[in-house]
């Protein structure tokens, strides 16, 4: 029997290939796109696509037979949604297993932020602690604010680690939820009245510089940001303006918005810290986040529905 036909974007572990080749016969997309579509764009009936590859509405046309497009990530906002809705096609993402460990670093950037661990380790391995003393003291985040934007499944999960720390959660959205923390219908009045702003955001045009200079102003000279969501929803050369500038006092990063190149002037502060958008990358959970970009497409293939489509796709 003839395997159905599934094209990979971008990369994949060789436990996903070897799950995927069971049931489907896998192509990986060339550097030559419009020679392999142009063979054998109209067989391709599956897409695995990973988070950060991106499936414009026309390479879809490109493809008439296909019917589901499985997210290997959580954010899909460089999947063209609409035009797959339109067209019938189902895209899926990996929510849920990568909760814990996005929270996790997070949190870890509050810490490295507020507590300067990155000044000192380059402080101790440059042999300054004998020649000049102790480095300079930190700041305790007990007793601080954090404003969360985004509290969706990772927004929570990093609010309950947070309290553990004696912080207290505030957050704004599009509605009011039911949960213990004060909401914020307004941004700009969140950062204001926060020392922290996490930014949980996914991408996309609704959410394009959400973050700009309004709110960094508001979040002030002893403010911080920090974003684990999407870089596009923070204005960066705004983020940049204000931290040179001294209107904005820290920011730690693992999202940028144009990945994977990180501007001169952000590598270039002690008061920022850098990530390579790593906050999900623990072996645990890209195994667990690759086990279900797989199942939403056998699953599919088996029975028709996929396991955990988008928002936009509950229900097709």
């Amino acid at each position: 029997m003839t395997k159905p036909q599934m094209l990979m974007i971008g990369a994949a572990t060789e436990r996903m290939l070897g799950q995927l080749a069971e049931v489907f016969a896998v192509h990986r997309l060339p550097e030559d796109r419009e020679g392999f579509l142009a063979q054998h764009g109209t067989d391709i009936e599956y897409l695995l696509v990973n988070g950060h590859g991106g499936v414009p509405g026309d390479l879809m046309a490109r493809m008439p037979k296909l019917r589901i497009i499985s997210n290997y990530g959580v954010g899909y906002d460089s999947v063209d949604v609409a035009t797959a809705v339109r067209h019938g096609v189902v895209v899926t993402h990996t929510p849920d297993v990568l909760n814990d460990e996005v929270a996790n670093t997070a949190v870890l950037l509050v810490l490295a932020t507020a507590r300067n661990f990155l000044h000192d380790n380059a402080y101790l391995k440059a042999g300054r602690w004998p020649e000049e003393g102790e480095a300079p003291l930190s700041r305790s985040i007990r007793g601080l604010t954090a404003g969360i934007l985004g509290l969706g499944r990772i927004g929570k999960a990093t609010a309950e680690k947070l309290q553990a720390f004696g912080v207290t959660v505030t957050y704004h959205g599009r509605s009011e939820q039911d949960v213990p923390y004060r909401y914020y219908p307004d941004l700009v009045a969140m950062a204001r009245d926060a020392d922290i702003l996490i930014c949980i955001a996914p991408g996309g045009p609704a959410t394009r510089h959400l973050i700009d200079r309004a709110v960094l102003d508001a979040l002030g000279p002893d403010g911080t940001l920090i974003n684990v969501g999407r870089g596009s929803v923070v204005d960066e050369a705004a983020l940049i303006a204000a931290l040179q500038e001294g209107r904005l006092g820290k920011a730690g990063l693992d999202v940028f918005e144009h990945e994977p190149h990180v501007p001169a002037e952000l590598m270039a502060m002690e008061t920022v810290t850098l990530l390579p958008h790593v906050g999900s990358a623990t072996v645990e959970t890209r195994q667990a986040m690759g086990d279900l970009a797989v199942e939403n497409l056998t699953a599919f293939h088996a029975t028709g529905r996929a396991v955990t489509p988008v928002p936009e796709c509950r229900g097709m």
